[in-house]
């Protein structure tokens, strides 16, 4: 509280005060407050994350405001997924090296995920599942879309399953993952909208996502994926969409040390006004 207090140029009480009107007015209870700590509840955890893309997003514009005007110089690095380059920056990047040419901008394409201090860079793009909840993080894309692949050839051959629980009688290509080492889940929801995973089997396995859908596109089996997602135009058809829970938007994150380089901004503005719909 005393910390909070000496940020926000309130003294302490002020801060408590603050706080039990927001329980009050929202009707549960946020904090468990003892002697020694201060703690969030279930229903205040729940309420710091919904909220955190929001206030990350305010603070976001209020720093464009204030780098209106600024010399617009200097390097900006980021770093991102294959398949988030082609679906955001690829289409971009002259629109912004033509408004900007006196940025030196760097784009690191990489599949794993990235210590942003360790590896020196400003910024990166990720599911908003999987950006560290300390970083200030700006939506990019509406929720993504996951869907079974196949090329047309194969279901013809094969027919198209009718539900999840057949895949298990077709050929699946699994992706493993490079940092883990573990195969991405094939992951459906209920009628209720419940989550569950179907345990698949097939003899090809990737690790790379243009490989996956050009093996798919190929007919040598299923794949599971992004149903927005056609790298260098491959060919491949969406099935069983309806059965899959959308997963997290697409967000441009940095750290909070960093709220303050305007080449960020600048840069993520130009996504947020020229990429696919919000």
């Amino acid at each position: 509280m005393r910390k909070a207090a000496e940020r926000l140029n309130l003294k302490p009480s002020t801060v408590s005060h603050q706080l039990k009107t927001l329980e009050e007015q929202i009707g549960v209870t946020l904090f468990h407050r003892t002697t020694r700590t201060v703690t969030l509840t279930e229903a205040g955890q729940l309420l710091f994350r919904g909220s955190s893309p929001a206030f990350s997003e305010l603070e976001a514009a209020v720093q464009s405001a204030r780098d209106a005007g600024r010399s617009h110089r200097g390097s900006l690095r980021v770093t991102m997924p294959g398949f988030v380059y082609d679906l955001v920056v690829a289409n971009q990047i002259k629109s912004f090296r033509d408004a900007h040419p006196d940025i030196e901008l760097e784009i690191s394409v990489n599949e794993t995920f990235v210590d942003l201090f360790e590896s020196e860079f400003h910024a990166g793009i990720r599911l908003g599942d999987r950006v560290d909840p300390d970083m200030i993080a700006v939506r990019l894309s509406p929720p993504m879309r996951m869907a079974v692949l196949a090329s047309e050839e194969y279901l013809k051959e094969r027919g198209v399953p009718e539900t999840p629980e057949k895949l298990v009688e077709h050929e699946c290509i699994r992706y493993r993952f490079a940092t883990t080492g573990q195969f991405a889940p094939w992951e459906f929801a209920d009628g209720d909208g419940s989550p569950y995973s179907v345990t698949v089997g097939g003899n090809l396995i990737v690790n790379t996502l243009p490989s996956l859908y050009a093996a798919v596109a190929q007919g040598l089996g299923l794949g599971y994926s992004f149903s927005e997602y056609r790298p260098n135009g491959v060919r491949v058809v969406s099935i069983l969409e309806e059965h899959i829970n959308p997963l997290s938007g697409m967000y441009f994150y940095y750290p909070r040390e960093y709220r303050t380089r305007h080449l960020i901004r600048l840069f993520v503005d130009h996504l947020r006004t020229t990429t696919i719909t919000q």
